[in-house]
């Protein structure tokens, strides 16, 4: 593994040095994940929701590579953690665009694709909000989520008011991200856990919305 892979990467309040548990909150906190997974697997025991259960797949594996990312603190780490986060995405919105749109799996995955430019186009507006630096990156997820309750708000209104309970809790776990390292003088632990916290309830709520959706659409064994 060349040396750029294994750069020691500090970006979080906990962090004072490179040792394996110099984040021992960040790294512990990312039980929540794997919890949530586990709720999940247990709502969705019994369906053949195939992408549900895609879902609590990356939401296991967003668990593990967080953890790894918050212990090793390195290059290849950060990969392992932001990778599984970009493929719950995607998969969340090609499953958001067939099943509650009700489009073709064609125009659904021309959707999931159409994510790179529309995060492209939005996220140097976000990142003129001040205070919202890096975090910028996962702020359009949070605007499609509000997009996409838009559209449903008159067809399936359980399900957009759903993705608006998503959309507020992952607002609120971005804010706590942003503010990890402007309040480390005021709390030395940082906020960042609370982004793990808070996200692993919202994932779980998300996939929990998209179960409910299928039930009431009659495609739970589907």
């Amino acid at each position: 593994m060349s040396s750029q892979w294994t750069t020691p990467v500090d970006g979080y309040c906990e962090r004072l040095d490179a040792s394996y548990w110099a984040e021992p909150v960040n790294a512990l906190t990312n039980a929540a994940f794997l919890v949530a997974a586990l709720v999940m697997a247990l709502r969705l025991r019994g369906s053949g929701l195939v992408l549900g259960w895609a879902l609590v797949g990356w939401l296991t594996a967003i668990g593990i590579g967080s953890y790894l990312f918050h212990t090793h603190a390195q290059a290849w780490a950060g990969l392992a953690d932001t990778l599984p986060i970009l493929f719950f995405i995607l998969t969340g919105l090609y499953a958001a665009t067939r099943d509650f749109l009700g489009t073709s799996w064609k125009v659904a995955a021309l959707v999931t694709v159409g994510f790179f430019p529309f995060a492209a186009a939005t996220i140097p507006v976000f990142r003129l909000i001040p205070g919202l630096g890096g975090s910028a990156g996962y702020a359009p997820v949070p605007l499609l989520m509000v997009i996409y309750a838009g559209l449903l708000w008159r067809r399936a209104n359980a399900t957009a008011r759903g993705l608006l309970l998503t959309a507020a809790l992952l607002t609120t776990s971005i804010i706590f991200r942003a503010l990890d390292e402007p309040l480390c003088g005021l709390i030395p632990l940082g906020t960042h856990f609370l982004w793990h916290l808070i996200n692993a309830v919202m994932l779980a709520v998300m996939i929990e919305v998209y179960r409910r959706h299928m039930v009431r659409a009659g495609a739970a064994q589907a």
